[in-house]
């Protein structure tokens, strides 16, 4: 099993090709959240995760420029702090403490919480500005494995959409989309 700052890495570099891949003018393109553009997909991560951290255990990171005026070069800052947290030695030995989890080692509330939602949106981005959509299935089958027995409490969280129905022999991408509430 990996690390969480070798996942971070891992994931984190998927969803970076995506932000640096999207043309100029696709950043105001729909995205497959609802009410979003491809830029509020980039905004989400830049933007909930800082507050999340700097509420259970007290660190900033830094921060880069407006997504509305730079979306690669904020994702850029963003992600570079993430691994920079998560690289650091003493990470290993703070806990992030939250009202949902509890208290956790930082390095897999982070892995658990955020690395999973950069994840996630990775096909928000791609579909959003017209790039390769292909998920790691062996991620998409973990992360769907984890979330089943979570069903109830994840769709009256709020953070997802109605399980979309797909064929049963669907792959495990479709599956994993489908459940957090995309149409593939």
């Amino acid at each position: 099993m990996s690390s969480a700052a070798d996942e971070h890495r891992r994931i984190a570099a998927g969803f970076t090709d995506r932000v640096r891949g999207a043309a100029p003018g696709t950043w105001d393109d729909p995205a497959p959240c609802a009410d979003w553009v491809a830029r509020d997909v980039v905004r989400h991560l830049v933007e909930w995760f800082p507050a999340f951290l700097k509420a259970g255990a007290g660190i900033d990171l830094p921060q880069g420029p407006p997504v509305d005026d730079d979306p690669v070069g904020a994702w850029t800052v963003h992600s570079d702090g993430v691994q920079a947290l998560l690289d650091d030695p003493a990470t290993e030995g703070r806990i992030l403490s939250n009202p949902h989890l509890g208290e956790l080692p930082l390095g897999q509330a982070i892995d658990m919480v955020y690395t999973s939602d950069v994840f996630m949106h990775t096909w928000d981005l791609a579909r959003a500005t017209g790039q390769d959509e292909r998920l790691d299935p062996d991620k998409c089958a973990q992360l769907l494995e984890g979330m089943l027995p979570m069903d109830a409490a994840l769709r009256t969280s709020g953070h997802y959409g109605p399980r979309v129905e797909v064929p049963q022999d669907a792959d495990v991408q479709t599956r994993l989309l489908a459940f957090i509430g995309r149409t593939p």
